[in-house]
């Protein structure tokens, strides 16, 4: 069966990729006494990003709304501090 790369959500560089690979290429080896060469490691990177690169991304968003949220609080907050009576 031909294989078909999974487009992740985010596109790591080349030099990151690399990296990323010798690490799970460790992990597997280290913890689960399995071998994969690079580009089957590459294939595996790609795929956990794309099914999970949404979820974190959206946390991440979620995140972010509510920070910014609690901050126009206290930015409001400040202003009506400077109304004058």
């Amino acid at each position: 069966m031909a294989r078909r790369r999974t487009k992740p959500v985010i596109e790591l560089d080349r030099q990151q990729t690399e990296a990323l690979a010798r690490s799970v290429v460790q992990l597997l080896h280290d913890r689960f006494d399995t071998e994969l060469g690079g580009l089957e490691v590459e294939e595996l990177i790609d795929f956990i990003g794309a099914e999970l690169g949404p979820l974190y991304y959206n946390k991440a968003i979620f995140d972010v709304q509510a920070m910014l949220k609690d901050r126009f609080e206290s930015l409001e907050s400040d202003v009506w501090a400077l109304e004058k009576s």
